[in-house]
């Protein structure tokens, strides 16, 4: 009996090995386990265990080497969600590496900065390179070229850590794509709760630099609900307080009489060997 026509296109098709297989399932762990244990093994409250981190780098070497396995491709299948909560955890895993990488750090005494930031390595946000789905990138590629450009998400900006004291402080848990939308909140309002996010000094409202720096990522979201200020940054800002903020501050924020000013930033390490 002879073959069916499709069959017999079919079959040689199969044999000239024309068929393209179907891309293969991603591997990558989007729930971040390897990187949930080294927060759980060497985060303490808001400040990181370097010396501790330092002498078991193995298990931060493996995430970061985890991070470089998927591809742009693969990469780019993701969900939004997916992306962004891969992006920010990248930045944050990097830092932590380049920190662990240049400890301990001690600049001279004749320095302007504090003798233990991450400002006194060289280079750390735009010249050391790190491997991650597929590309070769700065710290500052990927909050400026990805993050901020591709995401149009302002509350990254409350998620991403600079391993400073002054910056929001890295969350207990990674970020995870089913989570993302609640964990950013939450980190939005743990930032602004502290002391380094707002301060009250009578009808002056003391926000975080960050607020400065980066006012304009807010504007979109934050500023048309915003009451007061002519200045779009400012209605932002207000946006932003009073829906995050801790009650009083966020009160504060509503008022149209309010005074906006900017808080000190700390850029001293996020180290618990500042409390031995």
């Amino acid at each position: 009996m002879r073959m069916p026509i499709r069959r017999r296109v079919l079959t040689g098709i199969v044999a000239a090995g024309l068929i393209v297989a179907a891309p293969r399932a991603s591997t990558f762990d989007h729930e971040y386990w390897d990187y949930a244990k080294v927060l759980h093994d060497y985060l303490r409250a808001t400040r990181v265990d370097y010396t501790e981190l330092r002498r078991g780098r193995s298990a931060l070497d493996a995430v970061v080497t985890q991070l470089a396995e998927p591809s742009a491709d693969e990469e780019g299948r993701w969900t939004r969600d997916e992306r962004l909560a891969f992006w920010i955890n990248a930045y944050n895993i990097f830092t932590l590496r380049a920190i662990v990488d240049h400890y301990p750090i001690r600049s001279t005494l004749f320095t302007l900065q504090p003798r233990n930031s991450i400002r006194q390595i060289d280079g750390v946000w735009t010249t050391l390179t790190w491997k991650a789905a597929g590309r070769t990138l700065t710290l500052d590629d990927i909050e400026h070229k990805i993050l901020r450009p591709e995401f149009k998400e302002p509350r990254v900006h409350f998620a991403v850590n600079c391993a400073s004291v002054g910056c929001p402080p890295l969350g207990a848990e990674p970020y995870r794509p089913a989570t993302l939308d609640t964990q950013l909140d939450a980190a939005a309002r743990r930032y602004l709760a502290s002391e380094r996010g707002t301060s009250i000094d009578g009808s002056i409202l003391r926000v975080t630099e960050i607020l400065e720096w980066y006012g304009e990522d807010f504007v979109a979201r934050f500023a048309p609900d915003a009451a007061g200020a002519a200045d779009r940054v400012d209605r932002a800002i207000r946006g932003v307080v009073a829906r995050f903020g801790p009650p009083a501050a966020a009160d504060l924020a509503r008022k149209p009489t309010t005074r906006i000013r900017f808080l000190d930033y700390d850029w001293s390490l996020n180290d618990t060997a500042a409390d031995r």
